[in-house]
């Protein structure tokens, strides 16, 4: 696939994206079946409530991180300055978008040192495709990538099914892990491994962790579907059938995080993929999550502005400290412990 052609199916994803009726999953994220427990005495001043958190050695104001996206070059650049400004000056973590285009042809889409001149305390997190991986890329391409917008780690991510539906999608995966054992081996700074919406396992957890891997980013379903916006994408009718039907693939959100937690209790761990609100939020933090990642829930403000970006992510902070106020907790680790509401039977009350 030529240059324009990557530039081009890039612009057509964000455009799809944009669109809930065109890109959302058919399967739910899993976090609405939950229910916290109501502290009505939450003896706690709400102004008080900790929920600082830590990555990479770098302090968080709040346990969030801008997952990755991307688009055309041209507002590509924007996007992302709109982010770094707004994630440095709300003290939260950043994650850019594949930075393939930029890495073979030079159009960098604002991913340079300037980001980090915008973010200069904030985590910052390269991104490369585990398919590169096999197809040519190794410790050079991964090494310019952290260069590039000087990243404190580099997030590996994982997309088998969009790559399988996608026209000129990669179909060979052969190797990856192998390929992802020797980058952790060499490359100086963190690997984050992260799916794109359909969830990783806890068997793919921790093999992924035994290959090297310091962060799971279980990007589970329930928020962008890119087999949904392949098919969006799709000239040929029977194309576009193969990949809509794969629309509510994956593990949701919900599973995937208390899943993995389970498996590799010791892991870090980010719970992205139909996370709506701070509630939302919440609630993965007391499946197991340590942070939480949105990309398409900001991406119209990323469009505006920095402070449309700040604007979004303000609400979803309050949203978050307000579900520690009345679950009775204190800081993120008690968040953690916080009772759930069994599932109710009005048989069984």
């Amino acid at each position: 696939m030529n240059d324009e052609m990557i530039a081009g199916r890039k612009n057509d994803h964000l455009d799809i994206v944009l669109d809930p009726n065109r890109a959302g999953s058919t399967v739910s994220a899993g976090y609405a079946a939950l229910t916290f427990e109501h502290c009505a005495v939450p003896e706690l001043r709400l102004d008080d409530i900790d929920i600082r958190a830590e990555l990479f050695g770098r302090r968080l104001a709040a346990p969030l991180l801008i997952s990755s996206m991307t688009g055309g070059a041209a507002r590509a650049t924007q996007i992302n300055r709109n982010l770094a400004e707004a994630a440095e000056a709300l003290g939260i973590a950043l994650g850019v978008g594949s930075q393939r285009i930029a890495l073979e042809t030079g159009a960098d889409q604002g991913l340079t040192r300037q980001l980090r001149q915008l973010a200069p305390s904030i985590p910052l997190l390269a991104n490369l495709g585990a398919a590169q991986l096999v197809a040519g890329y190794g410790l050079e391409q991964a090494q310019r990538a952290v260069d590039m917008i000087e990243a404190d780690a580099l997030i590996i991510h994982f997309n088998p099914l969009q790559e399988a539906v996608q026209l000129g999608g990669d179909r060979d995966w052969r190797g990856v892990l192998q390929a992802i054992e020797a980058l952790a081996a060499r490359l100086p700074v963190p690997l984050v491994a992260k799916e794109v919406g359909a969830g990783i396992s806890p068997r793919v957890a921790q093999r992924l962790l035994e290959a090297g891997v310091a962060v799971i980013d279980v990007a589970g379903a329930g928020g962008t579907s890119w087999a949904a916006v392949e098919a969006e994408r799709q000239p040929d009718p029977r194309q576009r059938a193969i990949a809509q039907a794969f629309a509510g693939w994956g593990i949701p959100s919900a599973q995937a995080i208390a899943s993995v937690r389970r498996a590799c209790p010791k892991a870090r761990l980010i719970a992205s993929g139909g996370i709506r609100d701070g509630i939302d939020a919440a609630k993965a933090i007391r499946l197991g999550a340590d942070l939480v990642g949105q990309a398409a829930g900001v991406l119209d403000a990323a469009l505006i502005g920095p402070q449309a970006v700040a604007d979004h992510f303000q609400v979803l902070i309050q949203q978050l400290r307000i579900a520690c106020f009345c679950t009775g907790s204190a800081d993120l680790a008690a968040l953690a412990r916080a009772p759930l509401l069994p599932a109710f039977d009005p048989s069984n009350p």
